[in-house]
């Protein structure tokens, strides 16, 4: 029998079961969850990339609507 995946929480960094025994894998809790899930939101994490424009926050304001 082979030995089950252990990983890191991502947020705190406790051992992590990676089978049905741990349902907020790769996380250790829901807590940790929620944490990494408002890190996202407050964007203290961010996936790296040139920014994208937003079309309807950089229009012309005095241009014609385009049609799509």
């Amino acid at each position: 029998m082979s030995q089950p995946l252990i990983v890191e929480c991502p947020t705190c960094g406790a051992p992590v079961e990676w089978n049905e025994k741990s349902p907020n894998r790769p996380f250790c809790s829901d807590r940790c969850k929620l944490i990494d899930l408002g890190a996202w939101a407050s964007e203290d994490h961010a996936i790296p990339g040139s920014p994208l424009e937003d079309d309807v926050f950089s229009a012309d304001l005095d241009a014609p609507p385009r049609g799509h």
